[in-house]
């Protein structure tokens, strides 16, 4: 009884500090859940190997989704955007703030896109600004019941390289290709003044002179995107992370799925 008491209030205090508002208290929730956890796992087997499994599990959990459905995916290898309408501001989390925000400090709208894209639907609102040489857009992505939606800046110096900030909540489920720099903010920060201003810190402390920056082509937007993912897909075939099915699609390799499986394990831990 004494054990089982052990456990349960591990899990009860766990579930209380998981459902604070303070950041650092509900890692410390995540935390109690892994030492709940390693108690059952030590108390069912009578050994500390048998705590150490049990905790184990909960970081191979991402393998039932990887070998249940990721890996049977076939994703489209020349995916294309096309215009679409604003989708219901209920169902597009802070976009209204967030183009407020854009509005207010110059960006002008461009245009409204989207894809599909691995089981999930993307949203694109673009909005460009000829003064700080800069694309911002607000994203929505859609899957299955669950939204959400993120903010990015993106610049592109003389050398070809492109300069991205965002507030993305995810690691990506591609490798990045090299000639992309990404600066990641906490998700949590949806203020676009401070993800704009983030972005000006970013390219300073890289040392790009608005100067070297390319005045970006508000016709080319969208094709810029385009071009930029079936770069990214072309990178990943040469490096085996994802391999070709013949019919115009690709899909993740078993190295992909290490891959996929280490970025799961990534977003567990920077996430909880």
């Amino acid at each position: 009884m004494q054990e089982t008491l052990i456990v349960t209030g591990l899990f009860v205090l766990a579930m209380a500090l998981r459902s604070a508002s303070r950041v650092f208290l509900r890692k410390l929730g995540a935390l109690t859940f892994l030492i709940a956890t390693f108690w059952l796992g030590y108390f069912l087997s009578g050994s500390r190997l048998g705590g150490i499994i049990a905790v184990s599990c909960w970081f191979f959990l991402p393998w039932f989704e990887l070998l249940t459905h990721i890996r049977c995916l076939r994703l489209p290898l020349n995916n294309r955007l096309h215009h679409r309408s604003v989708p219901n501001p209920a169902f597009f989390p802070n976009a209204p703030e967030a183009a407020a925000a854009m509005e207010e400090v110059g960006f002008e709208h461009v245009s409204d896109c989207g894809w599909k894209w691995a089981g999930m639907q993307q949203f694109f609102c673009f909005y460009w600004h000829p003064e700080e040489r800069a694309v911002a857009a607000i994203c929505l992505c859609e899957q299955s019941e669950v939204a959400f939606s993120f903010i990015s800046v993106t610049s592109c110096d003389g050398h070809g390289r492109t300069w991205r900030t965002t507030n993305f909540p995810f690691s990506l489920t591609l490798q990045g290709s090299p000639q992309i720099r990404w600066n990641y903010v906490p998700c949590e920060r949806n203020c676009f003044h401070h993800i704009l201003r983030n972005h000006h810190d970013f390219l300073d402390r890289n040392k790009v002179s608005p100067d070297h920056l390319r005045m970006p082509d508000p016709d080319d937007i969208a094709d810029a995107l385009e071009r930029e993912m079936r770069s990214q897909v072309e990178s990943n075939l040469a490096s085996g992370i994802i391999r070709l099915t013949g019919d115009g699609h690709f899909q993740y390799s078993k190295r992909g799925l290490i891959f996929l499986w280490g970025q799961f394990v990534k977003d567990m831990v920077r996430l909880c």
